[in-house]
Formats: C-alpha cells, structure tokens, sequence
C-alpha cells in the first residue's frame, strides 16, 4: 500500500504524464496529497485510457481497472491509515478523482460509489456527535469493512436513487429495513445502482421501520448487504447515452436478512450526515471536474495535431480556432477555481455561502463540463467525431452530470434561489 507509484504501474515509463489539473504548488497541496493524486493521473493515464472505449463501446463493467486500482492502493483511498489504507481526506480525494475521470468517466464514477463507503463511514464520521459505546462500536464495524476492501480487494457501491423524491432529501427513502433478530430484513428497490452485478457489498440507503411506524427520514440506515446475499437480483437492460461502463441497472432486494454488524453507519448518524455534512453529496462532481480538463486537453492537442492515431495535422493558426480556445480556457478556469474552493471548505456545520457555494460549484462543473465539450466538438470540428477518438465519449458522459441525484442541476438551482432568498423558518405569510 506505500510503494512509490513508480513502482506500481508498471506502463507509466512509457508515457510521458500530463501535467495535474490542479498544481501542487499552485494550489498548496502537501506533499502527500500530491503524491496520491499523482498516483491515480498515472494509473489513469497509462492504464485506464486505453481501455475506456471498450467499456464504453460495449457497456461493460471496468474490472479490470478495479484490480489495478486494488494494486496500487486506490481502493482504500479514504480509509484511514490505521486501517491499512491511504487516509485521504476529503479534497484529496475530489482531487484525485478527478483526475481519474480525465482519463475515463465511468470508472471514477463508480470508484466515487465505492470510496463514499469508507469516506462517509471514516473521515466524515469521525467529526459527527456519537456516544462513547455507539463511537466503539462502529470503530469495530467499519474495520471489518475496510479489511476487505483492503486486503481483498471487496468493492463496495452505493446504490441510491428510488425514482422518487427519496435521493433528492425529500422523503424518507422507500426501500425499507424492518428489525429482527440479530439484524434486518431488508424489502425494496434501487434504479440507476451503479457497479450492479459487480460490487461485492451494496451499500443501501433504507429507513428502519418498526411495527406500526411511520416511515422517517431520521431513521435512514446505511447497511452494506453482500451481493450474493439470497434475496438480492439485478434485473434490466443496460444501454445509455453515456457513462455506459457503470452498468447502473436495477437492484431488487426481497426479504434479504442484513446482519448487525453490517451497518456502515450507526443508527442516526446518516440522517446527522445529511443535516450537517451537505458535501458529502458533492463527491459526483469530480468525475465532471476530470471530464471537462479532458475536452479541453483535446481541443489543445487536436488543434497541435498531436493526438495519437492521426495524422501530425496542425489547425492552430486559424483566428476562430485560438479564440475558441481561449473561451475554453477562460470557461475551465472558472469552474476549476471554484469547484477547488467547494471541495476545500468541506466540512461539518459549513456556513451558509459555504453550502450556497457547494451548490454553485456543483451546477458549474455538471453544466460547464457538457458546455466545454460542445465546444471542442464545434471547435474540432466533425473528423473529432469518430469514434475511434475519447471527444464524442467526453461529450456523451458529460451531459449526464446534470441529471444526478441528490444535486441535479435543476435542484442547485432551485435551492440557490430559494436559500438566497430566505433565512431558515422565513415565510412571506
């Protein structure tokens, strides 16, 4: 787990390395940090890339790039030192993340599933209110987790959309925990669950319900159910637009026992989560971070005439060229510098800019990533189209960032608006 990346990825010697979306120096990122983001652009660049368009071509699952991920350490980004693991916090990771979804968007956002597991359950846990025994107690769970993930490699995702208004905060969510012996039984359903049929732990977001109760937002539990559990089946086709290597099927769960010691969260702590640590619902955004670094890096190499594959055809000396670049730039910068301010200032209790700040980083960087690869296609023009080149990929996975769940763009908007507008119990009755 601390071997130099150097000496991990063996295809890195090969490629020359793309500089980092986000300088070390420039951004003041520690040694440490810099040596894991480091380590995920090269195992993304030398390894990941060459592979995205299969994945994509053919809606499969990136396994392969999960094994990798395993071998270098990346599985247990977020998981605390002490566990094995690499103790990223929570920018380190966004940032490292991103640079994985520069070099192939349906694997960072399926590692993004995976790593909320340890990220939710570790460093962000750790600064939510617990009592001594429910601190103990969930100290020893989330070791069993993280000893699978990482000396076994397990994969964990996070299924989480109903079709409802359950995703968005709105209602407690539908997939429902009743108490028995010894643990839950577990009765529901999740639409676009990401890494289905190929997680090893579904991490399900469902409300416990006992006999006669009303269902409550407050009483979500976060319970990581083993795949093979009997009463777990993935069922539906799988054939998007874009971020077709998630295979984000459904997942049916028909009275499947969850023992006690599967909880990822203690009872409460998620809903406490929710209240107090909203950038917990940020982490999709890296991907998008990543993709738009990704349509510009195209642009600037297909205008050099340096993209691989093609021939060495130089487009830069035309005026629209270099000022469509320019926009380009100009529109990158803007959602790099406040997408990096956002992740910053995650943490318990953030003021209120902070939260309204969150929210615009969000839309800036779901939207902008689909705006930048619109105009790199109209840049680029219509030969940068073929499939054979990761353009039309970008722009395909790109636009889905908007529509997901909890943070659609639509929702940021709303809630901008409204939290602008009103103090917290304003009415104009």
């Amino acid at each position: 787990m601390t071997l130099q990346v150097s000496k991990t990825i063996g295809a890195t010697d090969k490629v020359a390395l793309d500089a980092p979306i986000f300088d070390p120096v420039a951004f003041r990122l520690s040694d440490e940090q810099a040596g894991i983001i480091t380590r995920a652009r090269e195992i993304g660049q030398s390894v990941f890339a060459g592979r995205a368009a299969t994945y994509d071509r053919e809606a499969i699952f990136p396994s392969e790039n999960y094994r990798d991920l395993h071998r270098v350490g990346l599985l247990g980004i977020a998981v605390p030192k002490e566990h094995g693991g690499l103790g990223a916090n929570y920018q380190t990771y966004a940032l490292a993340a991103a640079e994985i979804g520069r070099y192939c968007g349906a694997t960072a956002l399926t590692w993004n599933m995976h790593v909320c597991s340890t990220l939710w359950s570790g460093p962000l846990a750790d600064d939510l209110d617990m009592d001594a025994e429910t601190r103990a107690e969930h100290e020893a769970r989330r070791a069993v987790h993280y000893k699978r993930i990482v000396e076994d490699g397990a994969i964990y995702s996070q299924p989480f959309s109903e079709g409802g208004a359950a995703a968005a905060g709105g209602v407690a969510f539908g997939t429902e925990a009743r108490p028995v012996e010894g643990g839950w039984i577990v009765n529901g359903k999740k639409i676009f669950a990401s890494l289905s049929g190929h997680a090893d732990y579904y991490g399900v977001l469902c409300t416990e319900i006992e006999e006669g109760e009303k269902a409550s937002r407050r009483n979500t539990l976060y319970l990581a159910i083993p795949a093979k559990s009997e009463g777990v089946s993935v069922v539906g086709d799988w054939d998007p637009l874009g971020m077709r290597g998630t295979v984000s099927r459904t997942l049916l769960f028909k009275d499947v026992f969850v023992p006690a010691d599967s909880a990822l969260m203690p009872r409460g702590v998620y809903f406490q989560a929710a209240m107090r640590w909203p950038h917990m619902f940020l982490t999709l955004s890296p991907t998008y971070m990543g993709l738009a670094q990704a349509a510009y890096d195209f642009t600037v190499r297909y205008l050099r005439g340096e993209v691989p594959g093609m021939p060495p055809v130089k487009r830069r000396m035309y005026p629209t060229k270099q000022i469509a670049v320019a926009q380009m730039q100009i529109k990158l910068e803007q959602i790099k510098a406040i997408w990096f301010q956002a992740v910053t200032e995650a943490r318990a209790n953030p003021s209120k800019e902070q939260v309204l700040r969150a929210y615009a980083a969000q839309y800036s960087v779901m939207e902008g990533a689909n705006e930048l690869a619109a105009l790199a296609i109209r840049t680029c023009g219509g030969q940068a189209m073929l499939r054979s080149l990761p353009l039309e990929r970008i722009y395909r996975d790109s636009r889905c960032g908007s529509l997901m769940l909890p943070w659609t763009a639509e929702l940021c908007l709303d809630r901008i608006g409204r939290e602008a507008l009103y103090e917290t119990g304003e009415t104009d009755d």
